[in-house]
């Protein structure tokens, strides 16, 4: 089932929802409005939302006409892991469920000084990181997982409840799911965006993703989380770096597909190479989970010891490193990756992008987060990473492109220029 934009504001993205506003074609309080609407009538299939910001409608009805600010009167979704001052922040726990702390978390900060307006919270698998899956529901089979943990931010933005949703991504919290629910987003590079104020889960990998419908709007969030200039990719036709990972096995049919004719549908805008990834690459999923284990027991070492059965067995198991890593490979790990993120940034420097799978296939049935193989390794090499909604499917497919670190907003207009063709 394809999911039909609603003949409202709340079809619109942020930046054409900008550009009415500054012409006078549409107000602040109208396109809130029409968020909540959509979201009242499609809340009991897509269920994308733990909380609603009561005050919304009051924040936007005071956004002027000329407010200046990039994103003054966008309604955005920011997921349950991140702190806000007036809304809980639970965690999709147990434990959490009364949890308001003092303040936003930075991200949440830099928005509103932006001018958007926090609709609510949105959905999340259980600390982000495992336990108990959201509730979500994908937008366009409901049955199907949105994927996670970054749930019910990347179905609230497919759904046309939101035209932006703030998620994070420890191993492929955010680029798995959009490419489930068929939104761009982007996983900047590590530590461009301050996590402050969001769950811990692996110090070395959480990173703040970003859900929009249109590229434009991340040329835009780029702007307003200043993120580094990088050169332009100037080259009439782009040379594409391919790979389907050293993990091509567990592609599905409908990705495999897609791969095999991918040169065809790109021939108007690019040339296509092969890549294989540097020797040991095989070894970067395993060297992602033990360092994600590893600090996950660090991170959740204090609920594992205050709160007993109410923590999901799952933090203990691997607290108790019955995953079957050590600390010692743990800090050998970090020295495996950095050689391998030389290699492929090597890579990288050879091709104006690379393209991967962001997902082994469609959605699957359920409400488990999906697996994450095609994403953790991009997360360990700590590379910037867009997925890119691929169209003429049943349910949605997307496709990976990686730059270099710090090139984050060389993706864009790449995508751009990948989405005429496609």
């Amino acid at each position: 089932m394809t999911v039909s934009p609603p003949a409202s504001p709340a079809d619109l993205s942020a930046s054409a929802a900008r550009r009415a506003m500054r012409e006078g074609r549409l107000t602040a309080l109208e396109l809130t409005r029409a968020c909540l609407a959509r979201i009242a009538v499609r809340d009991t299939a897509v269920r994308a939302w733990i909380t609603l910001n009561p005050r919304a409608e009051a924040e936007a009805a005071a956004i002027a006409p000329d407010d200046p600010r990039p994103l003054a009167g966008i309604p955005v979704a920011i997921k349950d892991v991140i702190d806000t001052a007036d809304l809980p922040t639970t965690n999709n726990s147990p434990l959490c469920g009364t949890n308001r702390p003092g303040l936003d978390a930075p991200v949440v900060q830099i928005l509103r000084a932006a001018g958007a307006i926090v609709l609510g919270k949105t959905d999340t698998t259980e600390f982000a990181a495992c336990g108990r899956d959201a509730a979500t529901g994908n937008p366009h089979d409901p049955a199907r997982t949105p994927g996670g943990s970054s749930s019910g931010s990347a179905a609230a933005v497919a759904d046309f409840q939101c035209p932006i949703g703030i998620g994070t991504q420890t191993g492929g919290s955010t680029i798995r799911p959009a490419s489930f629910c068929g939104v761009a987003a982007l996983k900047p590079s590590w530590g461009l965006i301050s996590t402050e104020g969001v769950r811990r889960y692996a110090v070395s990998f959480d990173t703040i993703g970003l859900f929009v419908r249109d590229p434009e709007d991340l040329d835009l969030l780029a702007d307003v989380f200043a993120l580094p200039p990088a050169p332009p990719v100037t080259a009439a036709r782009l040379r594409l770096g391919v790979t389907l990972t050293p993990y091509a096995d567990h592609l599905e049919p409908e990705a495999r597909a897609l791969f095999a004719d991918l040169a065809a549908r790109l021939a108007p805008v690019a040339d296509l190479v092969p890549v294989d990834l540097p020797e040991g690459a095989a070894d970067l999923d395993h060297l992602h989970r033990c360092i994600q284990h590893c600090e996950g027991a660090s991170a959740f070492l204090n609920l594992s010891r205050t709160q007993g059965t109410l923590l999901h067995r799952e933090f203990h198991d691997r607290i108790e490193h019955r995953t079957g890593f050590t600390q010692r490979q743990h800090f050998e790990a970090y020295d495996r990756l950095a050689q391998l993120r030389l290699g492929v940034e090597a890579q990288l420097a050879q091709v104006d992008a690379l393209i991967a799978p962001s997902a082994p296939g469609f959605a699957p049935l359920g409400r488990g987060p999906g697996n994450p193989l095609f994403n953790a390794l991009w997360t360990a090499l700590q590379l910037p990473v867009m997925n890119v909604p691929v169209p003429g499917h049943d349910l949605p497919l997307g496709l990976s492109l990686i730059v270099r670190r710090a090139f984050d907003r060389q993706l864009p207009d790449l995508a751009r220029r990948l989405m005429t063709a496609l």
